[in-house]
This record gives C-alpha cells, structure tokens and sequence, in this order.
C-alpha cells in the first residue's frame, strides 16, 4: 500500500497532463521511505461533470485520495501527507498563479477486516533485483 487516486476536473488537462501528476506524486511517496514499491498504485480519474465554487468554468480541482495500510502512526501519516501535498502544490504552483484552483489531499488507513488482496508484485520485483 499505498493507493494514491488523483481525481481531477477535465479542464486540467489545458494546464497540466496528468500523468505529470502521477508520476510525481507515486515518487513521492516512495520517497518517504514508508511504502514498499510493489505495494505503491496511483492513478489518476478525469471528472467530466462538475461545478467548482460559483461554477466558473476557468475553476480547476484536483483531490488526492492516499488509502493506505493499517498500523502506521498519526505522525508517519501526516508526514505523508505533507510530503505529497507539498509535490501537489509544487506541480500546480503556475496554475495557482493564473486560473482558480482547489486541492485537497486526505490520507486514511484501510480497515482491514475486509480488505483482501491477491497480487505476485513483491515476488516478481524481488525476481527482478537478483543478479
């Protein structure tokens, strides 16, 4: 774990590709230094319907949803949290400066009493490294 959903209105694509987001926002949370990569997913879901404040159309959001393993302390969590918010904030900073814009980012802890899973990733990349 983490899952890192990046949910975003459709108008941010004429300011910034997304997968810009993605991809920094997953290295940051590996650099924390908290998540095992074959655990890291991230992704990002384009909002086609939406109204943001008075509904002016030059309005961007951009929430960013970290769910992550139970078991880790409420300063590990906030440390995360401000790790990537700061990222967030750093890949959007222009945006801010020109257009309306709302960000938000909330990591939780999955309860696991029904949370299952079945994945080989650990395996495979622990494959991979060995000479």
């Amino acid at each position: 774990m983490p899952h890192i959903v990046i949910e975003y209105s459709a108008n941010l694509e004429d300011a910034l590709h997304p997968m810009r987001l993605v991809e920094a926002l997953h290295a940051a949370a590996l650099e924390t230094g908290v998540f095992p990569l074959a655990g890291l997913r991230t992704r990002a879901v384009r909002r086609e319907h939406y109204l943001i404040a008075d509904g002016d159309h030059d309005h961007i959001f951009i929430a960013v949803t970290v769910r992550i393993g139970e078991g880790r302390d409420a300063a590990t969590r906030r440390r995360v949290a401000q790790a990537l918010m700061a990222v967030l904030e750093r890949e959007t900073a222009e945006i801010l400066q020109r257009r309306g814009l709302a960000l938000s980012l909330d990591v939780s802890e999955i309860d696991g009493t029904a949370s299952l899973k079945t994945n080989n990733l650990h395996q495979r990349l622990k494959a991979r490294a060995k000479p």
